[in-house]
């Protein structure tokens, strides 16, 4: 069975490139536009990884990924900030909230494999 990798972004572009890089490679992309339906796909399906953009509609990314890390079923999915922020301090923002990485947009289709792939023990 294919790793399942829950992509919560709003941007089509963002999502066609990701999906297409990590479908390519035999994982399975689940998909959310905002921050709530993020937060319901990751408890109903439990994927091994969350890739979570930081800007999307409703509640941000940094709330998502609190509120992710707070059930207890979900708790242990590692998430990957992917956003535009890159401001000092940004970082460690997001490592405080929750996320087990980040990768600054635009993405490095390289650098994303490389996350994905350490996170899910194939590296």
């Amino acid at each position: 069975m294919s790793k399942r990798i829950l992509y919560v972004e709003d941007n089509f572009q963002n999502k066609r490139l990701v999906r297409k890089v990590l479908v390519a490679r035999g994982y399975t992309v689940l998909e959310a536009d905002d921050g709530q339906t993020g937060i319901d796909i990751a408890v109903a399906e439990i994927p091994d990884l969350i890739l979570m953009d930081i800007n999307i509609p409703g509640i941000d990314g940094i709330e998502a990924t609190r509120i992710i890390k707070s059930y207890e079923q979900t708790t242990h999915i590692p998430i990957i900030a992917l956003t535009a922020n890159a401001m000092r301090g940004d970082r460690e923002r997001f490592l405080a909230a929750g996320c087990d990485n980040y990768l600054p947009k635009p993405i490095s289709t390289s650098d994303l494999l490389e996350v994905v792939q350490a996170y899910l023990g194939e590296a």
